[in-house]
């Protein structure tokens, strides 16, 4: 099973709930690599792995969720790579779940929370609005696009990993460059009990990173769905301030001309990047082959 199935947790002064989360995934998981990326963790964390004797592999300091991802990996000797929280959130008995799915086809099969495993009514209106407005970019239905609990074929995930930003929105860039790719994914309902230990995403701050991911890979996956609704907006209000200006005073004003203008520059913008999305991906069955597990 080394060979075959590596699990990776990235993991930053998460030492509480690994007292449990690692035993436990030895029994439910036995003979497969796992391996803990110590964030630049200050509690006990390295000492916990080292007695249950798993893989750790440390940052001398806090790179981020996503930083640790790439790490494992980079390091990962597995075929198949599951990626979860050290927080106790993930149960490790869903994990076969997720296997189970993955042989059937797909690239990617990722765990899915119900309503009851967000984190208050914020977050969870947060994760929903995520949800559809990424389902309307890469048109397909998208369950859960921040989850990372999620099980996926090596070679394909490491295919985008000069994609993947240090933070935790990993899981939209790598979610939406599957989709990019036609490779495919799915879901699989979970439930995620309550994290153990306090939280290291901020709402506000994270909210807004998420957001500002979606665009930016909204902008690699299909552009125009992104640039044609601005230069629609902009034709409209030059259109209807066209009306009120003519009905008013019978001229064409120079705010008409700069908002017609604005329309077919964002148009041709969303054309122009169109053209360098499909040249970004057009390598995407090479990319990453140099990225072979490292011993």
């Amino acid at each position: 099973m080394r060979d075959q199935l590596s699990i990776i947790l990235p993991a930053k002064n998460e030492a509480l709930s690994l007292i449990t989360l690692l035993p436990e995934l030895k029994r439910v998981m036995p003979d497969t690599e796992i391996i803990v990326i110590n964030d630049g963790s200050t509690d006990d964390t390295i000492t916990v792995c080292e007695t249950n004797l798993v893989r750790i592999i440390n940052h001398p300091y806090s790179k981020g969720n996503g930083a640790a991802i790439k790490t494992g990996a980079r390091h990962a000797l597995g075929k198949i790579l599951v990626f979860m929280d050290a927080d106790g959130q993930h149960k490790p008995e869903d994990i076969p779940r997720l296997l189970e799915k993955l042989s059937t086809g797909y690239d990617m099969a990722v765990g899915a929370r119900d309503y009851e495993s967000q984190a208050g009514v914020h977050r969870a209106f947060a994760n929903g609005f995520y949800n559809r407005l990424s389902s309307w970019m890469v048109g397909q239905k998208i369950h859960d696009l921040t989850s990372g609990f999620r099980a996926v074929k090596a070679d394909k995930f490491r295919k985008f990993l000069y994609l993947l930003p240090n933070t935790f929105s990993y899981p939209t860039t790598i979610t939406m460059s599957f989709f990019r790719a036609g490779f495919g994914i799915a879901y699989v309902p979970i439930h995620a009990p309550k994290r153990i230990g306090k939280s290291h995403v901020n709402v506000w701050k994270d909210g807004l990173r998420f957001l500002l991911i979606i665009v930016k890979i909204g902008t690699l996956y299909s552009p125009q769905k992104l640039f044609l609704p601005v230069s629609f907006s902009f034709f409209l209000t030059g259109a209807c301030y066209y009306l009120y200006t003519f009905l008013s005073i019978h001229r064409f004003t120079n705010m008409s001309a700069l908002m017609f203008i604005s329309a077919i520059l964002t148009f041709l913008i969303g054309i122009v990047s169109e053209q360098v999305s499909a040249l970004h991906y057009k390598d995407s069955d090479n990319a990453g082959q140099n990225d072979e597990p490292q011993h």
